[in-house]
């Protein structure tokens, strides 16, 4: 069956981590997290479960049942696409696309997400550019993702790259936004 993933190993109590819900409800307006009823309009309505190991509704089981490496190992985090169809849909009002945020965060932390996956690479690269300059430019972000992930992938993406920097579409250096007065402001305290 495509999209499932069968989970083979079982699990001890003892290996289950019971305070993960608390860590991932912190982070992303949890309070409502352990009021699902697990009615599947998440994963319903979600327009890449297909494409998922675990659906969001089980994304959500696991994450209250302590199942943290198996979630944030999963693709169904980095999947998301932040349409937030599962958050409208939702009769609890689980603000299911805010825990996917959580849950890439924690991943990256913990650096445990899939291999081969360019997402955190690319977030990574993401903040650390609007750390640096107060925003992003897409042609640094670009050559640093492909210089620290696969640098021969971005052979084949040098013609478009090209086309798109003598349409002044793409820029080369990065674009820099003075932060405020020199301190480190709450822009500096989110990207920490």
């Amino acid at each position: 069956m495509a999209g499932f993933k069968v989970q083979r190993q079982i699990k001890y109590e003892e290996e289950l981590s019971h305070d993960f819900y608390k860590e991932v409800g912190d982070v992303a307006w949890g309070e409502k997290l352990l009021s699902c009823i697990q009615c599947g309009n998440c994963s319903g309505t979600c327009p890449l479960s297909l494409y998922m190991d675990y659906t969001p509704r089980q994304i959500i089981a696991m994450t209250r049942a302590g199942f943290k490496d198996e979630v944030l190992t999963s693709n169904t985090i980095w999947l998301c696409a932040s349409c937030y169809a599962c958050t409208v849909d939702c009769p609890k009002e689980i603000q299911i696309t805010d825990v996917m945020y959580a849950l890439k965060q924690r991943a990256m932390l913990d650096k445990v997400y899939p291999r081969g996956f360019l997402a955190p690479a690319m977030a990574r690269e993401f903040f650390d550019l609007v750390r640096r300059n107060g925003r992003n430019t897409e042609g640094p972000l670009m050559i640093n993702l492909y210089m620290k992930t696969n640098p021969f992938a971005a052979l084949g993406m040098a013609a478009m790259g090209i086309k798109l920097f003598l349409q002044g579409r793409l820029g080369l250096f990065p674009d820099r936004i003075p932060m405020a007065t020199g301190k480190k402001g709450d822009l500096h305290k989110v990207l920490q």
